[in-house]
């Protein structure tokens, strides 16, 4: 069973031009903290998953998922 938990922080950081110390200290957390979750090295709980797509008003369903995103510009193939 994977425990992984996928995000596009890093991407959501990148498109806003939020830098990693600024994203923690708006949700009070180390900026390392930023680092390990954009690495998938730490899961956040799920109040700071909620408080980080808050962040980014969006749904934490579009930050957070059990399965892999699928690439930025990756078409499906049409059979």
């Amino acid at each position: 069973m994977n425990d992984q938990v996928y995000n596009r922080i890093a991407m959501l950081r990148a498109e806003r031009g939020i830098s990693r110390r600024q994203l923690a200290d708006a949700l009070g957390v180390h900026y390392q903290t930023v680092g390990y979750l954009e690495r998938g090295e730490y899961s956040p709980s799920l109040h700071l998953a909620l408080r980080i797509a808050q962040h980014f008003e969006v749904p934490v369903e579009v930050l957070f998922s059990l399965a892999p995103f699928p690439r930025l510009g990756a078409t499906e193939k049409s059979a």
